[in-house]
């Protein structure tokens, strides 16, 4: 019975980690690819091809998990540079702006004035 029971999670955690993140609201959207660019960035590289802090294109992303990567988001990587983000983003944002990087679509930022960053 507990041997059913842990191979049902392990499926439904398959199936939720392969079920692609809904897209935040169009505000929400913006803030985030300002966040990638101008945070991100800092140590990512502007373009995003790597800099104090390891490449985030979609070819350095390719064999990684999207929930390890989203973990590493949200928690940070202790004794590096690399802060967590928890404070500042949802698990689903966070998986959204992977699924963006992976697929090599990073979020465009957009020029229009904005507030609250």
């Amino acid at each position: 019975m507990l041997l059913l029971l842990l191979a049902g999670t392990v499926c439904v955690t398959a199936a939720t980690a392969a079920i692609a993140a809904a897209p935040p609201e169009p505000a929400r959207r913006a803030q985030l690819a300002r966040w990638l660019r101008d945070d991100c960035g800092a140590c990512h590289g502007m373009t995003l091809h790597g800099g104090l802090g390891t490449p985030l294109t979609a070819a350095a992303l390719a064999d990684k998990p999207a929930d390890s990567l989203v973990q590493t988001v949200l928690r940070g990587r202790p004794g590096t540079a690399m802060p967590p983000w928890s404070p500042f983003l949802s698990e689903t944002e966070a998986l959204w702006l992977i699924e963006q990087l992976q697929a090599g679509t990073p979020p465009a930022v957009s020029h229009a004035p904005h507030s609250g960053d």
